[in-house]
């Protein structure tokens, strides 16, 4: 694998087997949201698709759009859990 920054906040990779740019990009766009690194915004812009788009391939990939612990929800509702 070959990783290069032609630009800065621009990273290319060269991978060995055969997966598309588009196949990269929601994977890594579609993980870094799931782990809380990054927007719904900035990983739809990164995967290519609109807002709405994206939230359909979470649905697909079983990943909450909204991830609100339960103990926050609970405060914000003044309920006990």
């Amino acid at each position: 694998m070959n990783v290069t920054l032609e630009h800065p906040g621009e990273l290319a990779v060269e991978l060995p087997f055969n997966v598309s740019n588009d196949e990269a990009r929601l994977a890594l766009a579609v993980r870094l949201f799931d782990k809380g690194r990054i927007s719904l915004g900035q990983a739809a812009k990164m995967a290519g698709f609109s807002k709405r788009a994206f939230i359909d391939i979470l649905g697909r990939e079983e990943i909450p759009v909204i991830n609100y612990p339960a103990a926050e929800l609970a405060e914000e509702l003044k309920i006990e859990l």
